[in-house]
């Protein structure tokens, strides 16, 4: 709550009360809405231990098919992130955000009726779409409430939420299947429910921007300008010319937007490897575990993705001045040290050393996440060209990521690992030189 008041210090009088009560409200609205929407995006792993061991679909969904699923969820997911980060833009966040929550719920819920790839497939390309939603629309949000000065520590909490939600939701679909229903299905069920009902909190709470709120835009309160009226209608006009061009404007506007989506497209693919496949690399590294134990290990790796991106936030904001890129960097360095040590120590089969492994690489992994899709992503956007820069970048990793889901399908968990170490080393050889970049608003 500190950051809250430092942040709506910059205003004064009435106005600056409204602005605190406005950024925590939003805040916890965002935060809330993006950790809702790994329920259904988590239910896929968590029932795919089920599926590889369930008699009745052996043959038809294999290890080998449920990754080409994932790359067809992330292909969808990817073609989302450019698109619904230029329609946020002009729609603003509740309408995309609100489509994508309802889209995202009822596709979970169908695939928990069936299991035949004739209608696995559609719906993964709908879930995918429908994921796309969140992350680019929400970051504007926080961009619109909170100004450069602070926004490394705001966006740095705000991308605990989806930390948090890789964390718990795998583990509650995991429980409710194998635990309570005893049927792996019920893990799409569970995603469903949770995101549909917290549907209803982000319609009721959520605000597009602080204009709404009947106060100036935070680019007025951030470059403290008397001019506030002539600024807000510059953005307006603005907006009221988007175009299909404007998907790639953010990345016209700062040619280090470009940089970021490159770095994201090589980092992505080893997040999203755990992320969607984590219980089976487990069960493969360990075959003596048993299902749920699978689901439950790689809660080292969310734990570790909570706590990177609150303190890597701070270290930009205050150690490096408001500079993003040595944070990314020095995270992507740690990241191939960790992958690099997967082999080793999951030959152990030990089970302590595997989620020593996995929070290790949590740590690195989402700590450079954060940072280039969250912090750096509005900031060199500026919080006019924030849900565009969000989307692009984010659009470029979630090709990358395409991997992730992919290869795991086809790939034992040496090669994968040592081949996710090389593309980080590459993501931070791409950063370096970029070093002291600050955002021309810092």
């Amino acid at each position: 709550m500190s950051l809250l008041r430092n942040t709506a210090s910059q205003a004064t009088g009435k106005a600056g009360r409204s602005l605190r009560s406005w950024q925590t409200q939003v805040f916890v609205v965002s935060w809330i809405t993006y950790a809702a929407f790994y329920f259904p995006r988590s239910s896929f792993s968590a029932a795919k231990v089920g599926i590889l061991e369930d008699p009745t679909v052996n043959g038809t969904l294999t290890q080998g098919v449920l990754g080409n699923l994932d790359a067809l969820y992330l292909a969808a997911y990817a073609v989302g992130q450019f698109t619904w980060g230029a329609v946020a833009e002009k729609w603003g966040t509740r309408v995309v955000v609100t489509g994508g929550m309802i889209f995202a719920g009822l596709a979970a819920v169908f695939m928990g009726f069936g299991s035949a790839l004739w209608l696995f497939a559609p719906l993964m390309i709908v879930q995918g779409l429908a994921q796309a939603t969140g992350w680019s629309a929400l970051s504007k949000n926080i961009a619109s409430f909170f100004t450069v000065k602070s926004r490394g520590r705001a966006m740095g909490m705000f991308s605990t939420s989806y930390a948090f939600g890789g964390l718990v939701a795998g583990p509650v679909a995991g429980f409710f299947a194998y635990s309570v229903f005893h049927d792996w299905r019920a893990a799409f069920f569970t995603g469903g429910v949770v995101i549909l009902a917290l549907l209803v909190v982000f319609v009721t709470l959520q605000r597009n921007n602080l204009r709404e709120c009947g106060l100036p835009d935070i680019d007025v309160i951030d470059s403290d300008l008397p001019e506030a009226g002539e600024k807000t209608a510059e953005i307006e006009e603005g907006r009221r010319r988007m175009r299909l061009a404007d998907l790639l404007a953010a990345a016209r506007h700062d040619s280090m937007i470009l940089r970021l989506g490159i770095s994201y497209f090589l980092l992505k693919p080893a997040r999203y490897a755990i992320l969607l496949w984590g219980p089976v690399l487990v069960i493969q590294a360990m075959p003596e575990v048993d299902k749920l134990t699978a689901v439950l290990v790689p809660i080292a790796f969310g734990v570790a993705g909570v706590v990177a991106p609150i303190v890597c936030g701070w270290l930009s904001d205050t150690v490096f001045g408001a500079r993003r890129v040595p944070v990314c960097v020095i995270s992507l360095a740690l990241l191939v040290g960790v992958l690099c040590l997967w082999g080793p120590m999951t030959a152990t089969g030990s089970v302590p050393l595997v989620c020593g492994a996995l929070a290790l690489i949590g740590l690195a992994a989402y700590g450079a996440d954060a940072m280039i899709s969250g912090v750096a992503a509005v900031d060199f956007g500026t919080s006019r060209h924030a849900a565009g820069a969000a989307g692009f970048i984010n659009g470029c990793g979630s090709v990358g990521a395409i991997l992730g889901g992919l290869l795991p399908g086809y790939l034992g968990g040496g090669a994968l690992f040592y081949g996710f170490a090389v593309a980080a080393a590459i993501a931070a050889a791409v950063l370096a030189p970029q070093w002291n970049r600050r955002p021309v608003s810092a």
